[in-house]
């Protein structure tokens, strides 16, 4: 697979990053098949992206908001989905945010390895270029979350993803892998749990539900597993709200 081509600028920046952004282990790489696979974990705001840009070895690509690579939809998705949920007395200083981090933003998800995702009618050159890509032997990085809690430890996840696997099965006959990952920035550790194969037979609309249950599920447990730690929510959330991974009054 030819590499994807980046500009100096976005070199200078992703070398200044890493340079002052801490440094993740990752554990469960023997979990990754040998063959491409759909990676799905928690977003935990930035740093979901972030890290597994870094540091996931595993050649791929991150499905990756199509605004966020839109010079003019910039402001108005990254203050709607980082800064909302902010005291109103501070907006004004995130709105203006939102303004400043328009070039960085397009300069960055315009040369990371990412796939612009639409809630349009243009959803469908994402899942084109997600075919192509796995086609060619890449892993696909899916951060599935949206705004309704499921626990203490993720927030629920968007099932439609999951057609991904239908078109990859008409293209190449073959069932696509799902695998859980969950990302801990306190302990600077993104694991990769065991993975799950998509159904033909069964069809897309059982499977969609049986595999973001087994997602969500798989990776409830593996943060839960772990010793005590801060979980950085989906939501940007004042911090002494974060909810710990030990926090077990949770419907779920």
């Amino acid at each position: 697979m030819q590499e994807k081509k980046v500009t100096f600028k976005y070199r200078i920046i992703k070398w200044l990053v890493k340079l002052f952004y801490f440094r993740y282990k990752v554990e469960g790489l023997e979990n990754l098949p040998d063959e491409p696979c759909v990676i799905a974990g928690n977003h935990c705001q930035l740093h979901g992206p972030l890290a597994c840009e870094l540091y996931l070895p595993a050649h791929k690509y991150i499905w990756c908001a199509g605004q966020m690579m839109n010079l003019k939809e910039v402001p108005a998705y990254a203050f709607q989905d980082f800064w909302s949920q902010k005291p109103k007395r501070s907006q004004w200083y995130y709105k203006l945010c939102s303004y400043l981090i328009a070039p960085l933003s397009v300069c960055i998800f315009g040369n990371a390895h990412t796939i612009p995702v639409y809630h349009d009618m243009r959803l469908i050159t994402t899942f084109k270029e997600s075919m192509r890509l796995l086609s060619e032997g890449a892993n696909m990085v899916i951060f599935p979350e949206h705004d309704e809690k499921y626990n203490n430890i993720i927030y629920d996840f968007q099932r439609n993803f999951i057609d991904v696997a239908k078109y990859y099965y008409r293209r190449e006959k073959k069932e696509l892998s799902f695998v859980p990952m969950y990302i801990a920035p306190k302990r600077k550790t993104i694991y990769l749990g065991k993975p799950t194969r998509y159904s033909a037979e069964a069809g897309i609309d059982v499977e969609r539900d049986r595999i973001t249950e087994y997602l969500m599920h798989e990776i409830t447990e593996m943060a839960r597993a772990l010793p005590e730690h801060t979980v950085t929510p989906y939501r940007n959330i004042p911090k002494k709200l974060y909810p710990k991974n030990t926090d077990w009054n949770e419907n779920k």
